[in-house]
């Protein structure tokens, strides 16, 4: 069987006091074991055991790796041997027989640590050898012309001072060692400050004792000549702190190390925690300091202290930025960060994916903002297919848009959630709808008054209906302070008449319900009845003229199958005892017509045409004998 082990990738580097190894955990979550390896066999770092040995080892889970720093004066680090020559780098046999030969004169000028006093302010001190003094848990190495002395913090004989209100850990150690003969005293003070450093929302600042008055021995007053700062374990220049934005404030008693919020040489992760955005910033402070005393010794200061911000959350806000008039849902989605992408809309419980959205003609924008941040809008319209819409109450109507937005982290994918709510009260008031009736000699309309009656105008075809329209063409309008009664006679203007004969026909009349500012139609009420025919005379709008008439009034009598128009191949298309029924174009059937400055005027005539007897004598005349 074969497996397939991933490959993590590791970044190792040479810094100025350690060697740096970064590496990323794992997918399946375990932790990187690391292990230091000498010629005496390998050594599992733990975290104690690192303090004590010079590596420090950690883990990051929220920026997903782990890293380990290894000193180069850490235990099972092969640095004992220092070789001064003029030489290039030993390439050939007799360069390797000096290296051989400088080797062995340091071997045997190597110096061997015997006991150690460990010294607390106002307690006895405690001599030691140096193997009690490692199950203390303080390691002593020494090769020729250096001396290491390392333990972790909180350690017996270890004291807390404040020094310009500021804690600091001070540990005071005499080493003794035995070279032949010769026994060699030496007293160490290591002091450090406390501070773990602090976020004010912009910059992460470490702060420490202006002059590290603990390192002073004897009477010798220190004093600060230098001052730098850096990442890494790395210190910067001045310009290059400058451009970083890296600060230093130096005041009577203490030293502010500061570095703006995601600047370079951290490093900035953003995650999900609880469906919420969250950011930190880390960052390793290498502050270095030098002191003279009054005897021109220096004393290096040198800290590196790991700084975090606390996990930072950038929760996105909506703003409901909806313009009634326009009828359009906009929403503003606020404080999005520069890695994060809008890549799905879910409307009232309908989800489409951003780019769906815009092949549907939804507008969705992304804004840029302060703080390298950006915004989305999305517009939707109140007669969307998902906006939901409700009655409230007469006149009132509610638009609802429930909007959940899916935004991802880039590029790891990491989705979170925004939900946003929004509605719209209307007045959205149904047209009136008017209540009508059949009368013998017209038609009826009747509506009650409602509160938003002003919205609307009650037309007749392109005329709106006034009490002065009505008493212009005979309508019959009351209007009190509840109801609105229109009365429109029979054959008044406005009247479509159908399905004409001797018997009956049919007389449609409407009337149209329009909104007030644009004039659009929004309603028609329109009521068709039947009347008895006796006589009329309309004319269509297809130019058409119909006529119905009884023709008992013409002297002498006339029998109506006798009649006809001009043309007096135009005959009735309808007869009975009394009466004739035409229905002929304007132009034709001899019908003439005349034009004054504002009508055109048609008329024919219906003509009889009587039988005459031998006997009767004639007459000559330029009229028809009898017409009507």
């Amino acid at each position: 069987m074969r497996i397939n082990i991933p490959v993590i990738p590791i970044v190792v580097e040479c810094k100025t006091r350690s060697l740096f190894i970064s590496l990323d955990i794992p997918p399946s979550g375990s932790e990187p074991r690391f292990e230091a390896v000498d010629a005496r066999g390998a050594y599992p770092v733990t975290e104690s055991y690192g303090a004590q040995c010079g590596y420090t080892y950690s883990v990051q889970p929220l920026l997903g790796r782990v890293v380990l720093r290894a000193s180069y004066f850490s235990c099972h680090t092969d640095n004992q041997v220092s070789v001064r020559t003029d030489l290039p780098c030993p390439t050939a046999g007799s360069i390797k027989d000096d290296f051989s030969a400088a080797y062995a004169v340091a071997q045997s000028s190597a110096v061997e640590a015997w006991q150690v006093i460990l010294q607390q302010e106002g307690q006895q001190s405690a001599v030691m050898s140096t193997e009690d003094a490692a199950t203390l848990g303080y390691f002593i190495m020494a090769t020729p012309g250096r001396l290491v002395f390392r333990t972790t913090f909180g350690q017996p004989y270890s004291s807390v001072k404040m020094v310009n209100n500021v804690a600091v850990e001070v540990i005071q150690a005499t080493v003794f060692f035995r070279q032949n003969w010769m026994v060699v005293m030496v007293d160490l003070v290591a002091a450090c400050s406390l501070d773990e450093g602090s976020f004010d929302g912009y910059r992460l600042h470490w702060r420490t004792p202006a002059v590290m008055t603990p390192l002073v021995v004897g009477p010798s007053e220190l004093r600060s000549e230098y001052i730098g700062m850096g990442v890494d374990g790395e210190v910067v220049d001045e310009q290059a702190a400058t451009d970083r934005g890296y600060s230093v404030t130096v005041s009577e008693e203490t030293v502010d190390s500061s570095i703006p919020y995601a600047a370079e040489g951290g490093i900035r992760k953003s995650f999900v925690m609880d469906n919420v955005y969250n950011e930190l910033y880390m960052v390793q402070l290498t502050y270095q300091q030098t002191f003279v005393d009054q005897r021109g010794v220096v004393t290096k200061h040198n800290v590196v202290r790991q700084m975090a911000t606390p996990p930072i959350p950038r929760p996105p806000f909506s703003v409901n930025q909806t313009t009634l008039e326009e009828r359009v849902f906009q929403v503003y989605l606020g404080n999005i960060p520069f890695d994060v992408e809008l890549v799905s809309v879910e409307l009232n419980g309908q989800e489409i994916s951003v780019l769906t959205a815009a092949q549907m003609g939804y507008s969705i924008t992304r804004v840029s903002e302060e703080n390298n941040t950006f915004a989305y809008i999305i517009r939707v319209p109140f007669e969307d297919q998902f906006v939901v819409k409700q009655y409230v109450s007469e006149g009132f109507f509610e638009y609802s848009l429930e909007i959940k937005w899916t935004l991802n982290i880039m590029p790891q994918m990491e989705a979170y959630y925004h939900f946003s709510s929004v509605s719209a009260f209307i007045i959205d008031a149904l047209p009136p709808v008017f209540d009508s009736m059949c009368a013998d000699n017209g038609i009826s309309f009747m509506k009650d008054h409602q509160q938003y009656d002003y919205l609307w105008d009650i037309g007749i075809g392109s005329y709106t209906l006034t009490p002065q329209l009505a008493s212009e063409r005979g309508y019959i309008l009351t209007n009190d302070s509840t109801t609105l009664i229109l009365d429109v006679p029979l054959f008044t203007i406005g009247y479509i008449y159908e399905d004409i004969t001797l018997q009956q026909f049919y007389g449609t009349f409407e009337l149209l319900t329009k909104n007030a500012k644009t004039l659009a139609i929004e309603q028609s009420s329109s009521k068709r009845c039947l009347f008895q025919t006796t006589e009329l005379l309309v004319c269509s709008t297809d130019g058409v003229m119909t006529v119905v008439s009884d023709i008992t009034k013409a002297v002498p009598s006339a029998d109506p199958a006798r009649t006809t128009l001009l043309d007096q191949s135009c005959r009735p298309q309808e007869t009975d005892e009394t009466r004739v029924l035409f229905s002929f174009g304007l132009n034709t059937c001899g019908t003439r017509f005349q034009i004054d400055q504002q009508y055109v005027t048609y008329e024919n005539e219906i003509i009889f045409h009587e039988l005459y007897s031998t006997d009767t004598r004639p007459v000559i005349t330029r009229d028809a004998a009898y017409r009507t």
